[in-house]
């Protein structure tokens, strides 16, 4: 698996961490079922606290994103439909909103959001 970490950036890592792997199950780069990396491994090839990505793995399963089993590890959760959260939603808004206040029009945001959406299921 191939992370990329901002250390600059205002966004926790871990926070990284659960975005790359929620990206990663959408587009498809991450099949139902597949064993991610133990939080030992992961934290050594990424360079990151072993903390860090503990964090990260419960988060994901707390949303469902990942099954955990202390024998087999973290695996990506089968093919259940995770529900959107509201921190989700409101992520949504916001930007939405941003990108209505730079002179887009719905449908050119709409334009957009098909565009990412389709990019995603490549």
């Amino acid at each position: 698996m191939l992370l990329t970490f901002d250390f600059s950036s205002p966004v926790p890592l871990y926070m990284q961490l659960r975005n790359q792997i929620v990206i990663g199950i959408a587009e498809g780069k991450l099949q139902p079922g597949e064993k991610l990396p133990t939080i030992r491994a992961l934290a050594e090839e990424s360079g990151i606290n072993m903390m860090t990505v503990s964090k990260a793995y419960q988060l994901l399963k707390q949303e469902g994103y990942i099954q955990t089993d202390r024998r087999s590890g973290a695996k990506v959760a089968g093919g259940s439909s995770v529900p959107v959260s509201k921190d989700t939603l409101n992520a949504l808004r916001l930007n939405i909103s941003e990108l209505r206040l730079s002179g887009l029009s719905k449908e050119k945001i709409m334009e957009l959001c098909e565009k990412l959406y389709e990019e995603g299921m490549k």
